[in-house]
């Protein structure tokens, strides 16, 4: 399983021949100016909730490769709309796919589109595919639920925003960790603006000190589990 940071919440995954993408908001971060979303492969669109900074480029890059929205109803229904296929999910249900199996997951948080319309409830996701099981937090606080994923799922690597503000920030995200019973982070949801700056050097201390290795990849870096 390969994973490639896009900047924000926007990831690429590659699992075997099959390529998701993760909340893409590309063309609007100038941090990515680099990406070329024409570019991307996908055969799947995870969304995590529905505001612009997670669904910015969903129509450009769904139209060029065809690729399956998965997300909560209300999402995959409003995609559905404009002519774009999707998968429907919702809190607690699981879905196997060509990849592996997909669990929406509580995440406390708001959604909504950018033109007001409801984006149902937001979520996570946990993977599990290619003996490898990762859980992608989306935008959230740190919630008790979290604990319930380690009871059926051993992860192998976590994506947790890191931010602050406008979801956890380190300290929380730490005891997330901990919930989740992963020590291995990807953090994600960082650096786009000013809210959400952070120390990274005090941000990989903090983790360290916890015995926890937090990964702050750059933009279009790649990992490998």
């Amino acid at each position: 399983m390969k994973i490639t940071f896009l900047g924000h919440a926007s990831l690429s995954i590659q699992v075997s021949s099959v390529n998701i993408i993760v909340d893409p908001f590309i063309t609007g971060n100038p941090n990515a100016s680099h990406i070329d979303i024409k570019t991307i492969k996908a055969d799947y669109i995870l969304l995590t909730h529905a505001h612009q900074d997670h669904i910015l480029d969903v129509e450009a890059i769904a139209k060029n490769t065809g690729a399956k929205i998965i997300s909560n109803y209300e999402i995959v229904t409003y995609y559905g709309n404009l002519g774009i296929e999707g998968h429907p999910m919702n809190h607690g249900g699981q879905w196997k796919f060509d990849f592996g199996t997909v669990k929406y997951v509580n995440a406390i948080h708001t959604s909504s589109f950018p033109d007001g319309a409801y984006g149902g409830q937001p979520g996570g996701f946990v993977i599990e595919g290619e003996h490898k099981n990762i859980y992608i937090a989306g935008d959230t606080a740190l919630t008790f639920d979290m604990k319930l994923i380690p009871m059926q799922t051993k992860l192998d690597l976590a994506i947790l925003p890191v931010g602050d503000n406008f979801t956890m920030g380190i300290n929380d995200a730490i005891i997330a960790s901990e919930f989740i019973e992963c020590d291995k982070v990807l953090g994600y949801h960082f650096d786009t603006f000013g809210y959400i700056e952070i120390d990274h050097d005090e941000a990989k201390r903090k983790f360290f000190e916890k015995g926890k290795d937090l990964m702050l990849l750059e933009i279009g870096e790649s990992i490998e589990i």
